[in-house]
């Protein structure tokens, strides 16, 4: 694949059949270093279906051999690389990895141009995801774009959208499976998430953000002027308080959690060699992160409370997930006040959101009050949307997260393994909750920013149970030592999932059988219509 030379200036002559290609990477040069080869491979692949066409497709920025890769890898060198891009010009925004957008989007802003996101399907270079939390941002941004997708970028579907980009500026998908919440029949599901809203709007809510917005997720981040109307509100934190918090936690009180977690039957593959292998020493620092959530939580009142963690932190201390998980479970080792008098949020989650996403921040919160009203388990999380396959004549999604992950989810702890995170993203490692998720019905959601005002898209699923053979596949041609949920949507399609979806993250959450999840969907739904939110309901929904 040929490298080009640095493009002439922005405003130029626009020339004719030319389309501008840019690629934002990660912030972390491992991730970056990773990722290149595969990119590359996908550009090269887009190149040739553009000279099919009769398209040049023409990088707008240069590998850079000295780097070894070339991706835009901040803020500053996608603003410049958009002043080489004349302003006018069609460009393609090409992700086959974890990308953070805030790269691109101020570049895409001011760009005038027809737009085309386009990512692999794969799930061991997961570009859907990044190009998921692209498209998320520039719908939040109210920018016009096309998107599109592919697992080796020959097949007719993708072709037949590549000649409708380029003749008409335009993809358009289906999204037949989305319809408006209309008034809700009378019901005591419908009541209870009036009254629950009522609650809400009375006594309000705050959620801790810890580091808001510094992974670059622009679409991550609700407005003041969306959130509060809900009786939410934001306390802004830094992730320096947490790790001084963490400096004061006492070992002892470190080593009672782990001891509780080997109590509870889960177990951890354990090392000896700090960078490459999951330590008790990293462990230790887990614990304390756990603790010292809590205790902060307790000194600002919350309701909710989101950890970054992977800028600033991950240089620092070990992961943040296992204490994320902790947090999101109802059923976790107890943690007491500074001067051991109270034990802290007893016999309840506390609501994490996972890289501080407040669009999972204010689903979380909803969902742990509507569940726990219903007389059920409101323990939730947060996935990636990381990739899937049919497998025997159904798509099934592959749904993971690095972090937030209860244990029940799992079946129990006695079913979670903790393992070493990645060293190319965890420099200082920590362990994941890993397993498989349970079969079982669940209500999926996500609460999103488009049109300039706060939507939720709510539907129904199943997690699956598939042979073991084929949930290790699975894990092993994503990321192995996370947790994998096995997703068939109810009357969602494969593309009308991912043309439709407006973020990288869906919420999850189990019911105790349908007819439990059709009224807790209800139930939702109407909380969120009662707090203003617009509810579009996703694909089969009967209970409503």
């Amino acid at each position: 694949m040929r490298h080009p030379e640095n493009p002439p200036p922005a405003g130029g002559t626009i020339e004719d059949r030319v389309a501008w290609l840019v690629a934002s990477g990660d912030l972390r040069e491992s991730a970056n270093l990773a990722g290149w080869p595969t990119q590359e491979s996908m550009e090269a692949a887009l190149m040739n279906v553009f000279a099919d066409a009769g398209w040049e497709l023409r990088r707008a920025h240069p590998y850079d051999a000295e780097r070894g890769h070339g991706f835009i890898s901040s803020q500053r060198m996608g603003l410049d690389v958009f002043q080489g891009v004349p302003a006018d010009a069609p460009v393609v925004v090409a992700e086959s990895v974890w990308q953070y957008s805030h790269h691109v989007l101020g570049g895409l802003r001011s760009h005038r141009g027809p737009i085309l996101t386009v990512a692999n399907f794969d799930g061991g270079a997961p570009g859907l995801v990044g190009l998921l939390g692209l498209n998320a941002g520039l719908t939040k941004m109210r920018r016009d774009y096309s998107t599109i997708w592919s697992v080796d970028f020959t097949d007719d579907w993708f072709l037949a959208g590549i000649r409708d980009w380029l003749t008409t500026g335009r993809i358009v998908h289906d999204q037949s499976h989305i319809r408006p919440l209309r008034d809700l029949t009378p019901s005591p599901e419908r009541e209870l998430g009036r009254e629950l809203a009522a609650e809400l709007k009375q006594r309000k809510a705050v959620i801790g953000v810890f580091d808001e917005g510094c992974m670059g997720m622009y679409n991550a981040i609700i407005d003041d002027e969306l959130l509060n109307p809900l009786g939410i509100y934001k306390e802004r934190l830094s992730q320096s308080a947490l790790y001084a918090e963490m400096l004061r936690v006492d070992d002892t009180e470190a080593d009672a959690v782990g001891a509780w977690l080997v109590r509870a039957g889960m177990t951890f593959r354990l090392g000896s060699d700090e960078a490459t292998e999951l330590t008790p020493a990293q462990l230790r620092w887990q614990y304390k992160m756990y603790i010292a959530a809590l205790r902060i939580a307790d000194d600002f009142g919350l309701d909710a409370v989101g950890i970054q963690y992977q800028q600033g932190l991950k240089d620092l201390v070990p992961a943040s997930d296992l204490a994320e998980g902790l947090l999101n479970a109802t059923e976790r080792p107890p943690v007491l006040s500074r001067d051991g008098s109270r034990e802290l949020h007893a016999g309840r989650a506390l609501p994490h959101f996972n890289e501080a996403d407040e669009g999972v921040a204010v689903d979380a919160l909803i969902t742990d009050r509507v569940w726990r009203a219903l007389g059920m388990l409101p323990d939730n999380t947060l996935h990636d949307v990381r990739w899937g396959e049919d497998y025997e004549g159904r798509f099934v999604w592959v749904y993971e997260i690095s972090g937030s992950v209860p244990a029940s989810h799992l079946g129990g702890y006695e079913h979670a393994e903790g393992w070493r995170q990645n060293p190319m993203y965890f420099p200082l490692g920590g362990s994941t909750i890993n397993g498989v998720s349970r079969p079982g019905e669940i209500v999926w959601s996500r609460v999103f920013i488009a049109e300039g005002v706060l939507q939720a898209d709510l539907g129904r699923a199943s997690v699956v149970e598939l042979p073991d053979e084929e949930s290790q596949r699975r894990k092993n041609a994503t990321n192995p030592e996370w947790p994998i949920a096995h997703v068939v949507l109810h009357g969602v399609t494969r593309d009308q999932f991912m043309g439709r979806h407006r973020a990288n993250h869906v919420q999850v959450v189990y019911a105790p059988d349908g007819a439990s999840a059709d009224r807790a969907l209800t139930a939702k739904a109407a909380m969120l219509d009662a707090l203003g939110v617009r509810v579009n309901l996703a694909g089969d929904t009967p209970g409503i």
